[in-house]
């Protein structure tokens, strides 16, 4: 199973018991699907950057779910015909976000000692900034 996003934005004038319709249908479908919900998050209500229908604001909602790659398909049928869905993402995680803590361990692991460092030979050939076109000589 591979991790995925699923970014929704649902109409603002919606009742909240609609919202939360549309929200369990698509963690029952995918459940069903042979997935789990890993995390699900209320945004709430934003402004979009243009105009959906007739709407300004939409409601956002997060969730993050494992699942086959077959269950995606049918949960994008699914919520394009969903009327109270204005829009809908689903992006594939390539890997979880690691602290910046493991991070910086992990570079200092990786990074040479003192006084071992070796030169490193010029790769190509080298362009003087000055000559370039994008970079023209100053006049006086």
């Amino acid at each position: 199973m591979r991790r995925y996003e699923l970014m929704l934005v649902l109409r603002p004038d919606a009742p909240e018991d609609r919202t939360q319709a549309v929200l369990e249908k698509a963690t029952r479908q995918l459940t069903e699907a042979g997935g789990q919900i890993v995390k699900a998050a209320p945004w709430g209500r934003r402004r979009l950057a243009y105009p959906i229908d007739r709407y300004r604001e939409g409601s956002y909602h997060i969730l993050h779910f494992d699942a086959p790659p077959e269950a995606i398909g049918d949960l994008e049928r699914t919520l394009l015909i969903t009327e109270d869905v204005l829009r809908h993402l689903v992006v594939r995680v390539e890997r979880p976000v690691r602290s910046a803590r493991a991070d910086k361990a992990e570079e200092a692991e990786l990074a040479p000692a003192p006084g071992d460092e070796e030169e490193e030979e010029p790769q190509g050939e080298r362009i003087d900034e000055s000559e370039s076109e994008a970079a023209p000589a100053a006049t006086d």
